[in-house]
Parts: structure tokens; sequence; C-alpha cells
């Protein structure tokens, strides 16, 4: 299974990030996250093994959190539109730190570049020459999820494998 660790905004919050993504479309072209498909990677597994990855998520010690979305950019060098945090927040610094250091420990090969916080909103998508400003949005993070990537020619679909409540 393609798997990979995120975390999902709530329907309403989704659904504010869908509108503003579509205001922009027009002028950045490009194909648009669709709103069931907005998520915050946090670990890129690939090809893995669930019960293993499983088995390093239930070690994971984090704290809930809100995760302020108050940034839009433009990033030139692989043509996406994306929002997050202007800063990182100290909680999802540690949740990060901790299952990076989990799925190392569980013999995973992750990315060795620094982590980004960002929601990608649209890919293949022209430079805006400026953004409008985001919706103020509120993303309560309560949960860790493993999920599962499938790709087809209609795009790609997402399935939570699991669910690893914060405390």
């Amino acid at each position: 299974m393609r798997l990979f660790f995120a975390l999902w905004p709530p329907a309403k919050t989704a659904h504010a990030l869908a509108q503003w993504v579509h205001a922009v479309h027009g002028a950045t072209g490009g194909t648009i996250t669709a709103k069931e498909n907005i998520h915050l990677t946090l670990a890129f597994l690939g090809e893995a093994d669930p019960g293993r990855a499983h088995n390093a998520a239930v070690r994971v010690q984090a704290r809930r959190h809100a995760l302020a979305i108050d940034e839009a950019r433009y990033w030139k060098h692989n043509k996406i539109v994306w929002a997050g945090p202007k800063a990182m927040p100290a909680a999802l610094s540690q949740l990060v730190e901790g299952l990076e250091r989990e799925l190392r420990a569980a013999s995973f090969v992750l990315e060795e570049r620094p982590f980004a916080a960002h929601i990608t909103l649209l890919r293949k998508a022209r430079a805006p020459s400026a953004l409008p400003p985001l919706p103020k949005v509120e993303w309560p993070v309560n949960e860790l999820l493993l999920v599962r990537s499938r790709t087809s020619p209609k795009g790609s679909t997402y399935e939570p494998v699991g669910r690893y409540s914060l405390s």
C-alpha cells in the first residue's frame, strides 16, 4: 500500500480553503486539490506495510492544538499554490519530530529535507501576480491519520486506514 501520515481538516475548514482556491484558480490555472483531499502531509512512506506504520504511530506522543492557516504562497520551483501557518507551531513541530523518530526506529526511510508545513491547493499553476487574503479558518488538530493513497487516471483518492488521537 502507498501510505502517508497526515492531518485532515474539519469539513468547514476544507470548505473554506476550497472556496478560496477556486477564486485563485482563475488567475493561475492548474489542477485544484479536491475539497475531500485537502490535508497536510506529515510523513510520506510510499509502498509500506500498514501494520508496521501503525506500530510506530501508536508510540507517538503529541498534544492537541490549533493550527493557524494564515499564509498562502506560490512555490515557483514546483508550481504549486499552498496555504499553511506563517510560523511552525511548537505542538506541530513536536508531533512531526515524534512521528519521524518512531518511523525511523521502525526502519522507515524518510525524506531528509526539513519539514515545511503546507497544504497544497493547486498544482501545475502559473505564478499569480498576487494571492487574495486567506479566509479566517479554524483547524483543531486532534488526531493523526495513516492514509492509503490510490492513483488513477481520474486522480488520487485517499482512504484513512488508521486514526491516532492526540492527548
